[in-house]
């Protein structure tokens, strides 16, 4: 489609969605000339508006009004229009610092993440937790709590970390787990799933109970496609126009709600891509009926086969896609490095 606009019409085209984005009304070609200084006249312009009306690029929301872009409109305004801008340094920078200067701590980075995306954007912000591609042992620690309870804190390669309370056939004194904890966590450092499965027949039948329930927690973290999901700028877009008038958008945002489903949609989209490989889903390109309204870009951080997890922005169609995009896209590289600080490589 790119080879059938004029210079002229990508330029219409252009200034029109920018127009959209910025005001939220349709556009109008008197408002194009005036506003943008054209040297073309308001009927030329109204015929051009018109022939990218035909072409699906843009809509007419009544026939007095001005359009707006289609979901077609705004595809075409990312991939073929849109200049391919970088943040200023100067706010890389900025953001950089405030990286260094929070503990090294995962839950903080994704906070910090979230809340930075949110603000960037100005749309909701959506951050995954680092999550491992191969489930590693690292650490457990078994507590005894009261009678036959043991809360069992299991660590994995990466700081993922898992709690749960057993209930043992009989109880057992705190130095008797200690025990157990201390042969295990230096027979099984750095093993895999598997590997560990093979060492499950023990003579010391607590050790072999505590090593099925491993297995089982470990097992259970791989099958998840996504670690922890953090949100923040939801009232960023509750006031614009759309998610005011239309309860399938404020739907939509409701769904963010389900934090451990939209967590795992947000993964399985990115998982293909690579790292720092970014993905602008606009409309109902991601086969989301409840999301057919929004758009997100998205992109996948961490270190390939080690760490990864999923960063996006989600808003209306009307997104600034000229300033999230390399929003980020820089907040992926980011992380991408933090993360390869904390994974020992």
């Amino acid at each position: 489609m790119s080879k059938g606009l004029s210079e002229r019409r990508k330029r219409i085209l252009l200034l029109a969605v920018r127009d959209y984005i910025e005001h939220g009304q349709p556009v109008a070609s008197e408002i194009l000339v005036q506003r943008y200084q054209l040297e073309f006249s308001p009927a030329t312009v109204r015929n051009e508006l018109a022939a990218l009306t035909e072409m699906g690029l843009l809509r007419q929301p009544h026939t007095s009004a001005g359009r707006v872009p289609t979901e077609e409109g705004y595809r075409f305004f990312v991939t073929h229009l849109m200049e391919n801008a970088e943040l200023p340094e100067e706010l890389q920078e900025k953001i950089t610092q405030r990286f260094q200067q929070a503990k090294a701590d995962v839950d903080e980075w994704m906070q910090l993440a979230a809340a930075i995306l949110a603000h960037q954007s100005r749309a909701v912000s959506l951050v995954t937790a680092p999550h491992a591609e191969q489930v590693r042992f690292k650490h457990v620690e078994l507590i005894s709590t009261q009678g036959r309870q043991v809360l069992m804190v299991l660590v994995i390669e990466g700081g993922e970390i898992s709690q749960q309370v057993l209930t043992l056939s009989e109880p057992v004194s705190q130095e008797r787990l200690s025990q157990v904890t201390q042969r295990l966590n230096r027979a099984l450092q750095g093993l895999p799933i598997e590997a560990i499965s093979t060492q499950m027949a023990r003579e010391d039948a607590l050790e072999q109970d505590i090593l099925t329930l491993i297995v089982q927690d470990m097992r259970r973290i791989a099958e998840q496609p996504s670690g922890q999901i953090y949100f923040d700028g939801l009232t960023n877009v509750l006031n614009e126009p759309e998610f005011i008038k239309s309860e399938e958008l404020r739907h939509a945002l409701r769904l963010l709600e389900e934090r451990t489903l939209f967590g795992n949609l947000l993964a399985r989209t990115v998982q293909h891509s690579r790292v720092g490989g970014l993905q602008v889903i606009i409309g109902g390109e991601a086969g989301w009926e409840e999301l057919r309204q929004c758009s997100m870009v998205l992109a996948r951080y961490g270190v390939p086969g080690v760490l990864t997890g999923a960063l996006g922005v989600l808003g209306p169609m009307r997104m600034s896609y000229a300033r999230t995009i390399p929003t980020v896209r820089f907040m992926a590289s980011l992380l991408s490095n933090l993360v390869y600080e904390i994974s020992n490589i």
